[in-house]
């Protein structure tokens, strides 16, 4: 099958899927990446589910794992913080995602190459994709787009937070903001179809939980594990697209060599490597790749890669806990940095800025960050997405408020 076909075929699939009660689709959207075993993997309907609130849930994903070792797709909200460290969520959340859900697919397709493989389930099932008449809905909505932070709001917040890294409270800190939709009807596939057309990107993905989606653009991956080596890439910079091809060019030179941008990456890469000791045999944490400027549709980012061998004493799901969440969407000192995100944001993050992916029957794993994304509860007519960035001591708030609106610009025009 030719790329095209390909295509046409996964997106049969997703719609396929998304008549299940339960789907998931990681899709690559064919970026090359060393540790990236599918192209495309599509989970579908639940023949086993765990949904577990903070408080014991990675215990009981261990459990689960360990009873079914098995093809498992799943959630970790960023409100799992509550359960790894001592903290607490004074926002209320009208998204209302579980802290936690994991299942079991009773089909699973791959897509790699030109390569249609049927993991879970019949093969008869290419057929019946093939089958489908293709729906083409619009992804039209009349939504009212509101902000939680109004321009002079956000900067004054920023300012705020500068005032705790100048007196030594933190280094670094994760500050975000919600833009948010009530009565908000939408087709949830069409939407993501459509970002995904405009803004791919190689950890995207289409998580349905009953009435809850998850429709992702994300560029960042959290964690991943193939075989004993664990593998964390943290994004810290951003700087936007031109489309004149030399001015392009000069703009990720200056990011490469934007010594902000190198302070905030370097930051998150001390933490992971932090966060990673905890997991790791001794002496086996390194960065494998320093201030790494990748290419996406709307902006340059700067990547960095950190990785260890993973104690063979310690359980796979253990070692996800012991990282989470993710540094680059927290700040240092973490715990610190948490507290301020709390008392600043004027939002519960919920499944934004926690992660989604899969875990293989062999224990390799591989976790997105859910930022880019759009949060749907269709039960409640609820839309929501948030950007945000790192503050620290030569933040310009200005200059991160733009760069909020530059992330959110993607979103802003899919649900226009």
């Amino acid at each position: 099958m030719n790329n095209a076909e390909i295509n046409v075929f996964k997106q049969k699939a997703l719609q396929w899927a998304a008549s299940f009660e339960v789907c998931c689709c990681l899709d690559s959207n064919q970026y090359s990446d060393p540790y990236t075993q599918y192209d495309c993997l599509i989970a579908i309907g639940n023949d086993q589910t765990l949904s577990a609130p903070a408080g014991n849930a990675f215990q009981q994903l261990h459990s689960f794992y360990e009873e079914h070792k098995d093809w498992m797709f799943g959630l970790l909200s960023y409100e799992l913080k509550n359960e790894v460290e001592d903290l607490s969520s004074q926002h209320t959340d009208q998204l209302n995602f579980p802290d936690l859900f994991f299942f079991v697919p009773t089909y699973l397709i791959a897509l790699q190459g030109d390569e249609i493989k049927v993991i879970k389930g019949a093969n008869s099932i290419i057929e019946t994709i093939h089958r489908i008449d293709l729906d083409r809905p619009i992804a039209k909505s009349n939504l009212k787009i509101e902000n939680r932070f109004d321009k002079e709001t956000y900067i004054a917040t920023v300012e705020k937070l500068k005032s705790h890294i100048k007196r030594g409270d933190i280094y670094e800190v994760n500050f975000c903001q919600e833009f948010f939709a009530n009565h908000a009807k939408i087709n949830p596939l069409a939407v993501y179809n459509k970002l995904n057309a405009l803004s791919p990107t190689p950890f995207a993905g289409f998580f349905k939980i009953y009435d809850h989606y998850i429709l992702s653009a994300t560029p960042e991956r959290f964690l991943c594990k193939r075989g004993n080596r664990l593998i964390s890439q943290p994004i810290k910079g951003t700087a936007k697209r031109s489309s004149n091809a030399v001015e392009d060019e000069q703009i990720k030179i200056a990011l490469k060599s934007n010594i902000k941008e190198q302070a905030e990456n370097v930051m998150i890469v001390d933490l992971v490597r932090n966060d990673l000791t905890k997991s790791a045999v001794q002496g086996s944490v390194k960065v494998d790749e320093l201030f790494g400027i990748y290419t996406f549709p709307q902006v340059h980012q700067m990547i960095s890669t950190i990785s260890c061998e993973l104690n063979p004493s310690i359980h796979f799901i253990d070692a996800i806990k012991n990282t989470f969440p993710m540094g680059s969407m927290t700040g240092a000192p973490k715990i610190k940095a948490m507290q301020l995100i709390d008392a600043y944001e004027k939002s519960k993050r919920g499944a934004f800025s926690g992660s989604f992916g899969c875990i293989s029957p062999t224990g390799d794993f591989d976790f997105n960050v859910i930022i880019r994304s759009i949060l749907y509860n269709a039960s409640e007519h609820y839309l929501s997405f948030q950007v945000g960035g790192a503050i620290t001591y030569a933040a310009n708030a200005e200059a991160e408020y733009e760069e909020c609106m530059l992330k959110a610009s993607a979103i802003l025009k899919v649900l226009s």
